[in-house]
């Protein structure tokens, strides 16, 4: 098969989506990974996609119609990356959860991967738990997510429907009870110290509970922290469950009917 300036044109199309996807994507386009490497990356994975991804016809009018599909590409990889990415944020908004039953909300730290501010927790868990995916080889099925997006809708067939907006609502509520389930031990517990507190105020009125219980919710919260570190493989899975779901979602979004 001759090649055509046509061709060009497709492959330019599956470099800017594969190259979207990188820079918004997890493990690839945190902010520590310089953008050459990124861009590096996403220029390999493209080469790579050449080579299996076939050639269909382009249908576009004039430059401003070829602008609208490079859009369209650009919009399909920041999106497919910037969901699969906020799935591993589910674990920092757990630990702000825990900072915060545990009275260490204010002790937050600068993450550069994120570019944001973190609790104590969230970070120590986000680490253990990015980890564990690249242990497992996860980040591989984050690279083949993007690549079989080809296989479900080929260049310039993707579309922007209702169904994308039902997926990002679906995806928020996910979020919230992920987060909550991960942060449920440290909350009963807290919720547990809480009402003996109570009572205690009631009892000893002269014990100032405010000092004392500071201390206590610390001191406890450190201590199930270590007790429920072998949970990590766990949230692992609730998290790389959350992230196929929402990949496999936005592929049926994507899809044309």
């Amino acid at each position: 098969m001759s090649f055509t300036i046509e061709h060009v044109e497709f492959y330019l199309l599956v470099l800017i989506r594969i190259t979207s996807f990188v820079i918004g994507a997890p493990f690839f386009g945190y902010q520590t990974i310089p953008m050459k490497i990124r861009l590096s990356i996403g220029m390999i994975l493209s080469l790579v996609a050449f080579q299996t991804v076939p050639v269909v016809e382009l249908h576009y009018v004039g430059v401003l119609g070829f602008s609208v599909l490079v859009l369209k590409e650009m919009m399909v990889g920041l999106i497919l990356g910037f969901m699969c990415n906020m799935c591993t944020y589910i674990i920092s908004f757990a630990g702000q959860l825990m900072d915060m039953e545990m009275g260490l909300s204010m002790a937050s730290t600068f993450d550069p991967l994120t570019n944001i501010q973190v609790s104590i927790s969230g970070n120590m868990y986000l680490y253990l738990v990015m980890l564990m995916m690249l242990i497992s080889n996860l980040h591989y099925k984050i690279v083949q997510a993007i690549l079989d997006t080809f296989t479900y809708f080929n260049v310039g067939q993707a579309v922007f429907d209702g169904n994308l907006q039902e997926t990002a609502i679906e995806f928020i509520a996910n979020f919230f009870l992920v987060g909550f389930r991960i942060v449920l031990p440290i909350f009963a517990c807290m919720l547990v110290i809480n009402v003996v507190l109570g009572v205690l105020s009631r009892a000893i009125p002269q014990m100032n509970m405010f000092v004392v219980g500071i201390q206590i919710k610390v001191l406890v919260g450190i201590v199930l922290l270590l007790i429920i570190v072998p949970t990590v493989p766990t949230i692992t899975n609730f998290v790389v469950e959350t992230m196929q779901e929402i990949v496999v979602k936005l592929y049926n979004a994507f899809t044309p009917t």
